[in-house]
Order: structure tokens, then C-alpha cells, then sequence
């Protein structure tokens, strides 16, 4: 092996850098502890001591090497196990020539009836371009922390750094955690931007995403648990604390994670059941689909109580969903909790409030958001507040009395209504119900084409549709759709109706534009949606 003797800025030396404590195995007796060497530190160990002694202990640590982009370093592992819950410990790490600072970490008490953690997410930073700055991030998470000295640990929701595929980033997102994680258990989720690279970093070309995620799984295989399914170990994995389970959800193998979710969440006992996955279920983009997750994952994740995400940069709350219906009662259904964004990266583009939102918040302004969560026993408390002080979100999950605090009725219509990837078609529906007939849904889609800004041309008895480089020509009182690839059955004849409006039947949309569509029985509403995550817009001549 050939040792990189130009160390990049920020490269691997032979004291001990990119320290943190994860929590591994029983957090009531073991605590583990990563760093990073360079490759000439070829063995290292942490030595550790309980609060007010001096007689420290020995682990050693597992070790390989990680040979990035810009660098060879060693990684280091050490799993301090035998230790006594409630009590704090002191460590230091490294080798015998080059030993880090002393930090100290507190184990979990033996009956945790009640703790507190907190959720960042989107905490990424792209510039300066090769010596990213998170400093902003180090300040608001102490400022955090000071608030909320009695944290258990800290769970992400993902794209903890900008591009996961370039070791600089790492390298700039350890520097936003340094003086923090040394002593919280830093619990990271797999977002899209952490398994992102580029062929060519610098001038932003070629850009892939590693499947799995390589340079994560290579610098924390073993500060995780390895207990995800079996080809995406390390991005997915599980883990106990108090009286909740966790399964932090990677972005990779839906259909294997699937069988993983439900046989590990099937295996736990515990009271409480948390998930974090990057990308929302129940979003607030406009465009934006949810096909890379769902179905493929829905019976995991709608085992579990709460499904916090991140990837939009702003905040959300769902009603209780279950197979596409909202719901009022906690027992009925997954609260999927969008976390926002936790170091001033506004969203991109504007989101809005969907059908199944209890609480929205676009967080469009540059400030940076946190989650507060508090665990008992039969209730956690979820606080949402920016760093400025100002709470956007504040609720209960109560399991005893099976209610969220401040209540929130679920919607249900009296008239049936569509709604196009979660949003109201607005006045163009305004008295154009969709119409049940001889068991299948008609609706006058010509209004939703409209309404999302696609091609609708009119003629006389005829309606020609044409959205995502797709187009369907329908006419009243055929059951026949006119399209460039040739005719498409329908399941029944167009008609006439309300405002001389033509019905088609919905289920014919399906293979008309490759979209997809779900009643909600217990909201009565038609849900539409599309894989693409373009923006329909007709052009101008």
C-alpha cells in the first residue's frame, strides 16, 4: 500500500480524529467509539474508567482501512462493554504513542421509564467546495444541547454530508460535530447525498449514487449494529433504548429492507416503535413522488408508530396513515414526522400542505430546526423549534388515552373529491365531484390536467389529455382511448356530465400515463399520483 505523503487539508495524521460514540449493543452496558488514523497507527485501543476512579479498562479495537478519493486512513472500532448502567464513564483513544484528549459518555439507566433525544436532518454543506464549513451546525447543536442537557443521544435524518462519495465531505461534517459527539451517541441515517459522488468532484460532472453506500459502510461498519438485511448492512440497522426500538431505514433494497423491517420490528417487545428514513413518505413537494419507497416498504413501515424523515428542508406531521387513509387516533396508523432542516439549507423549491398534513411548516427562511422528543411510558412528547426560539410544532402521541395533542381531525368529505399527489385541485373541482357508477369511479380529469398545468385540448364531444411525454384522446360515449401507441380499452364509455363536463373513468388513467391512484374509504377521496417528479407545464408557442 502506498501512503499518501500530501495529506489533503483535514487528512488523517496519527492522532486520533473523527471520534464519536455510538450506541451498538445494550446501551445500559456498552458504548462504542470510532476514530481515524493514518495508515501508519495499525493498532489501536480506548481505555475507559468509571466516574471518580482511576482504574481504567482495555478495549481493543477492530481496525481496516479506508482508502478514499483524496486519502488512505485506518479506521478504528472499539465496543466498551461490562459497563454499569446509569454511571458515567471516562475514555481516551488511540495507541500508546498517540492518545486522544479524555471524554467522558453517561450509560443508559437500568429502568429508563423516561428519556430525551433529538432529531437533525439536511444538516449538509457544499462550500467552500473543498474545505466545507459546518461551523454553523456546531453552534446550533450545542446551543441545543445546552437546552437540553439531559439528550440521550442524537438520531439524523439524513444527508449528514453534501456528497457521501468524497471523503472531504465527511471530512468537513466530522468538523461540525467535534466537541459533541464525543460525547452524545451520534446516530446516523443513510440520506441520497451521503452515497452521491461525481466522476469529476470539482466541476460537478458525472453524478452517481453508490449502491450500497460505500464510503459510509467502509467508516462505520462497525460503530452500527450489523443486524440490517444481509446486502445492506451498516445503512440499515436496529437498536434498543429505554422502552422504544429503532430501525434506522437506509436508501437502498426497498424489498429486501421490507422483509428486514417486518421480522426485526415483528421480533422487538418493546412499548414504542421509531423509524428514520430519508425521504418522505407523505411529502409537501409539489412534484415530488414517493414509488422508490412505496409500496415496496409500506408493510414495515406501517408497523411502526412514527417515521420521522428528512430530504424537503421543511417540516411536516401526517395524521395517522394506513394503506393511504388518514386517520384521528394514534393506534389506527404510522405518524410520519418530516424533521426540516437543521443548518440554515432553506428548501430548494417551494413545498406546500397536503391533504394528510396535521402540522406544516415551509421553513423557506434561513433558520435552522430541531426535534425535541421526549419518551415515557404510555406517551412521547414531539417538539419541533427553530434556533431563533420559536416553536413550530408541539404535540403528543398519547397510547393510553389513544389520542395526539392539540387534536386534529382527520378530513372526510361529504361529496368525494381528487386530489393530484396530496393537493386540492382548488375552485376548477368546485362542484365537479367524482361519481361512482356500477363500481368504478368516473371523474372529469380534464379539471386535475388543468389544475396541475398539463395539456387539455377540447373539441366538440372529445377531450385530448397529455401530461409526461403521454397523450390519450377520449370521447363521450366510447369506451375506446385514442393514443399515439394505438387504442386502450376502457372499463366503461365516457359521459357527460356536471357542467358538460367529460367523465372518464379513473382506472383508465393508469395505463393511459403511467399513473397510479388509491381511494381513501375513510376520507372519501381519490388520490393520483405519478412516478415522475417533473413539473408539468404547457408550453408557449
Amino acid at each position: 500500500m502506498t501512503v499518501n505523503s500530501q495529506k489533503p487539508p483535514r487528512g488523517s495524521t496519527p492522532c486520533p480524529d473523527h471520534i464519536f460514540i455510538s450506541i451498538k449493543g445494550d446501551a445500559k452496558t456498552s458504548m462504542t467509539v470510532s476514530w481515524r488514523t493514518s495508515v501508519d497507527v495499525t493498532n489501536g485501543y480506548a481505555l475507559c474508567r468509571k466516574e471518580n476512579t482511576d482504574n481504567y479498562l482495555r478495549f481493543d479495537a477492530i481496525t481496516d482501512v479506508f482508502e478514499s478519493d483524496i486519502d488512505i486512513s485506518n479506521m478504528f472500532w472499539a465496543d466498551m462493554t461490562g459497563l454499569e448502567p446509569g454511571t458515567k464513564y471516562f475514555y481516551t483513544v488511540g495507541n500508546d504513542d498517540y492518545r486522544s484528549e479524555e471524554y467522558h459518555f453517561v450509560t443508559e439507566e437500568q429502568n429508563a421509564d423516561s428519556f430525551k433525544f433529538i432529531c437533525v436532518s439536511d444538516q449538509q454543506r457544499g462550500e467552500p467546495h473543498d474545505l466545507p464549513d459546518y461551523s454553523s451546525f456546531n453552534e446550533f447543536l450545542s446551543q441545543v444541547l445546552e437546552e437540553n442537557p439531559d439528550t440521550k443521544f442524537i438520531l439524523t435524518g439524513g444527508d449528514n454530508t453534501d456528497c457521501g462519495q468524497h471523503e472531504v465531505q465527511w471530512n468537513g461534517a466530522f468538523s461540525g460535530l467535534k466537541g459533541i459527539v464525543e460525547h452524545i451517541p451520534f446516530m446516523m441515517t443513510l440520506g441520497n447525498h451521503d452515497n452521491r459522488g461525481f466522476k469529476d468532484y470539482k466541476n460537478g460532472i458525472g453524478r452517481y449514487y453508490s449502491e450500497p453506500a460505500e464510503f459510509f459502510g467502509k467508516q462505520f461498519k462497525g460503530s452500527y449494529p450489523y443486524n440490517g438485511p444481509e446486502a445492506w448492512k451498516t445503512e440499515n440497522y436496529s437498536f434498543d433504548y429505554g422502552n422504544a426500538h429503532f430501525n434506522v431505514i437506509g436508501v437502498n433494497g426497498p424489498e429486501d429492507v421490507n422483509d428486514w423491517l417486518i421480522s426485526d420490528i415483528a421480533s422487538s417487545d418493546k412499548v414504542w416503535k421509531f423509524g428514520s428514513y430519508h425521504f418522505p413518505i407523505y411529502y409537501t413537494g409539489p412534484e415530488l413522488a414517493n414509488d422508490d419507497a412505496y409500496p415496496m416498504m409500506r408493510e414495515g413501515m406501517e408497523m411502526l408508530d412514527i417515521l420521522f424523515s428528512g430530504h424537503e428542508h421543511n417540516f411536516s406531521r401526517s395524521f395517522p396513515i394506513k394503506k393511504e387513509s388518514l386517520f384521528d387516533k394514534p393506534s389506527q396508523g404510522t405518524i410520519h414526522y418530516e424533521l426540516g432542516n437543521s443548518n440554515y439549507n432553506p428548501p430548494g423549491t417551494a413545498t406546500v400542505k397536503k391533504v394528510w398534513h396535521a402540522a406544516y411548516y415551509p421553513q423557506s427562511e434561513n433558520v435552522a430546526a430541531v426535534a425535541v422528543v421526549e419518551v415515557f411510558k404510555d406517551r412521547v412528547e414531539l417538539t419541533t423549534k427553530l434556533n431563533d426560539g420559536r416553536i413550530v410544532d408541539k404535540c403528543v402521541v398519547d397510547k393510553k388515552n389513544d389520542v395526539i395533542l392539540p387534536y386534529a381531525v382527520a378530513p372526510f368529505y361529504r361529496r368525494p373529491r381528487v386530489f393530484y399527489k396530496g393537493t386540492d385541485l382548488g375552485l376548477g373541482q368546485r362542484d365537479l365531484f367524482p361519481e361512482k357508477k356500477d363500481g368504478i369511479w368516473f371523474a372529469p380529469l380534464s379539471v386535475m390536467f388543468s389544475a396541475i398545468c398539463a395539456e387539455v385540448i377540447k373539441e366538440k364531444n372529445c377531450v385530448t389529455l397529455s401530461i409526461y411525454g403521454k397523450s390519450a384522446t377520449f370521447t363521450e360515449g366510447s369506451d375506446i382511448a385514442v393514443t399515439p401507441e394505438g387504442e386502450v380499452k376502457l372499463l366503461a364509455k365516457v359521459y357527460r356530465g356536471n357542467r358538460g363536463q367529460l367523465y372518464i373513468p379513473v382506472d383508465s388513467v393508469v395505463p393511459c400515463f403511467g399513473m397510479k391512484w388509491n381511494y381513501a374509504e375513510k376520507n372519501n377521496f381519490i388520490s393520483i399520483e405519478h412516478v415522475s417528479e417533473d413539473i408539468p407545464c404547457t408550453e408557449q408557442p
